[in-house]
């Protein structure tokens, strides 16, 4: 259960909730889903479990638009805002359950999964904590000790929300460093051939206006750049010194820009640019995705 809040407060209040500060950005809020739609990617079970139980891979750019919509208001809409986006959350997730057909990396045919397995919850919200703060920390600035500790604790709190229990969270910020980069290094990492040619394609192909393309190319060198060096090498990403350089040199400008940017420039909702998104895949009439058979 979900620590108890007062009836009349926002789940992650102004001025006081670090995850309303970072996730209050409008960068981070653009940029974020995707690079956490390709780290969660390579947790095999959950990505073939979600595909196989809904249609997310019909109008997959629309679903990661509506997924960033819903977080956006968990974390900066108001209670009522809030309460109603988790209750369509919550139905949805209860049609998300049942085995794999084939083996899915080390994930053997007829494992089980669902979307309130308390550990595919940590990891899915391991992967949105993890490219919240690094989106972060790349286009405004660093984090202190203690706010990365504030942060953290608001995830959980974000996790519980959707009903991970706490219980399943590491309890505190250097303990989850320790627990992702572990999972991050380990072996069971793993993309299948659906999520090889499907993840890259969202993330990076967004359905935009011509004028939009040149914003998506930069974009695009802020996500990889943000990736951490063994999910560019699984999905096949290439890096070098030249890329590197240019995502450095992007970032900084962005840092140093961001200051005389007007305050609803730099902070506020993206509904307009998630809206884009959906319209562009419906204008084309879908996205041609790959079969899904469940097999790694």
């Amino acid at each position: 259960m979900a620590r108890m809040i007062p009836p009349d407060q926002d789940y992650f209040p102004r001025g006081r909730s670090m995850a309303r500060r970072v996730h209050g950005e409008r960068s981070v809020g653009l940029l974020y889903g995707q690079r956490a739609l390709l780290i969660g990617a390579l947790e095999p079970l959950t990505y073939t479990g979600t595909m196989l139980s809904s249609n997310a891979g019909d109008h997959p750019f629309t679903r990661l638009a509506r997924t960033a919509k819903i977080q956006e208001t968990v974390f900066l809409g108001t209670r009522a805002e809030a309460d109603k986006a988790l209750a369509a959350v919550h139905r949805l997730h209860e049609r998300i359950k049942g085995e794999l057909h084939e083996a899915a990396g080390a994930h053997p045919a007829g494992a089980a999964y669902s979307a309130f397995d308390p550990e595919l919850m940590l990891w899915t919200l391991a992967v949105i904590a993890d490219s919240g703060r690094a989106m972060y920390e790349t286009l405004t600035r660093p984090l202190s000790a203690e706010e990365l500790e504030a942060l953290w604790q608001d995830y959980v709190r974000f996790g519980e929300l959707f009903g991970m229990p706490r219980e399943v969270a590491p309890p505190t910020y250097p303990e989850f460093r320790a627990w992702f980069d572990g999972k991050l290094a380990s072996p069971d990492l793993h993309a299948t051939d659906h999520a090889l040619e499907m993840a890259p394609l969202v993330a990076f192909e967004q359905p935009v206006p011509r004028s939009a393309r040149g914003n998506i190319a930069v974009q695009n060198l802020v996500i990889k750049g943000t990736l951490p060096p063994r999910v560019r090498e699984i999905f096949g990403i290439a890096w070098s010194t030249r890329h590197e350089a240019a995502f450095q040199s992007v970032a900084a400008a962005h840092r140093r820009a961001r200051p005389a940017f007007p305050r609803r420039l730099r902070r506020g909702r993206n509904d307009y640019f998630f809206n884009v998104v959906t319209e562009g895949e419906k204008r084309r009439g879908g996205t041609p995705t790959p079969h899904l058979t469940g097999a790694a």
